[in-house]
């Protein structure tokens, strides 16, 4: 039942962050899993879980894509201005 539970919550989680950034919402995701705190803590509980995880890697694979453009863009200037 873990199984189900874990990815029903994910699935909720994924959509719940689509919509929150769509709508400009930053409480979406907090209003769902306090709507499910009142009838399923372990409902809850996965949901928030998921939505943490999935908002904590988009912010790591942002910095990760900053940090590659930033990379190569001194490469691309360090080479504009090396002489041939």
């Amino acid at each position: 039942m873990s199984a189900i539970i874990d990815k029903l919550a994910d699935d909720l989680a994924r959509d719940a962050i689509e919509a929150a950034n769509a709508l400009g919402d930053e409480e979406l995701v907090v209003d769902i899993g306090n709507l499910l705190a009142s009838s399923s803590t372990t409902a809850e509980e996965a949901f928030m879980t998921a939505a943490r995880v999935r908002m904590a890697l988009d912010r790591g694979r942002k910095m990760l894509n900053e940090r590659i453009d930033r990379a190569a863009a001194r490469l691309d200037a360090a080479a504009d201005t090396s002489p041939e």
